[in-house]
């Protein structure tokens, strides 16, 4: 088993056994456990469409077009209950990932940063001296009221503290908040470590000047709504989907799928255009 696999699965179980042990005995382990996954389950769907399809795709690379009130709302219910990500700060680092990846200017990782250097910058990473972060939809109210460091903390506080009031225990409320966060700097790590680091993965575009890989596997997949497929993201950033072959699990753009299906979004003429050397016979959206 791959190493950034065995952490994954090896963070869950120690999720799991951490919900049970610290359940309190009103309510036992195994509805300690079912409280765990619930939590875990929400905030990380919520997360994945709100950061990877609707920030990610959506605005940084302009490749879907979702209705407004949905970006906004999923914007404020994820950064308000779940894991907080500034959409502002996130979209010119990730624009800025693209245009200098693996390179002086990279605001994510250098080529020589290592495991525990990117493991540093996940939480303290490197500035970001240029703004590219100028859409027009970053003057709404909601996303003005996202990005204020004032409500950064606050929101925090108040998603721990409303875990807490649900679980009325202290101790557990912090182990599954803080258990699902060590899962979700996996998921950053995967995404800024493994899928740039040529031992790992796949590599289907060998002459991109970056180390961006492809990693397939069901969790990584999953986790990170398929953007671990930065291989094949990078060699065509503006495309909407990230698989570039049938066989390809493609968790987030079958999300996408049903995202359409529900009338929340549309292809954009940019996110729609088949680039001529992806392996794929139609967009299928």
């Amino acid at each position: 088993m791959k190493i950034y696999n065995l952490a994954g699965w090896a963070l869950l179980l120690v999720y799991a056994l951490a919900c049970m042990y610290f359940a309190p005995p009103e309510i036992g382990p195994w509805l300690g456990l079912a409280i765990g996954a619930a939590y875990a389950v929400v905030c990380w769907f919520i997360g994945g469409v709100y950061l990877s399809c609707v920030i990610h795709m959506g605005i940084a690379h302009r490749a879907l077009d979702y209705k407004d009130w949905f970006i906004k709302t999923i914007t404020v219910v994820n950064n308000t209950f779940g894991v907080y990500v500034n959409p502002v700060s996130w979209v010119n680092r990730h624009r800025l990932h693209h245009k200098f990846s693996d390179h002086p200017g990279d605001p994510n990782k250098l080529a020589a940063d290592g495991f525990w250097r990117t493991l540093y910058l996940c939480l303290m990473p490197y500035k970001a001296t240029t703004n590219m972060a100028d859409d027009e939809i970053f003057k709404s109210w909601s996303f003005r009221l996202v990005s204020n460091p004032v409500f950064s903390v606050a929101a925090q506080v108040f998603n721990f503290a409303l875990l807490w009031l649900l679980v009325r225990d202290l101790r557990f409320a912090a182990v599954i908040w803080l258990g699902f966060r060590a899962f979700a700097l996996w998921i950053n790590m995967i995404q800024n470590y493994w899928t740039h680091d040529r031992r790992f993965g796949y590599r289907r575009y060998a002459d991109e000047h970056d180390n961006a890989m492809n990693i397939g596997e069901w969790l990584p997949v999953t986790a990170t709504f398929s953007a671990c497929l930065q291989n094949n993201h990078h060699h065509s950033p503006g495309f909407l989907r990230l698989s570039h072959e049938e066989w390809e699990y493609d968790l987030g753009f079958a999300t996408v799928r049903v995202m359409k299906a529900l009338g929340l979004v549309r292809a954009t003429n940019k996110g729609a255009m088949l680039p001529k050397d992806v392996p794929l016979t139609a967009v299928g959206l």
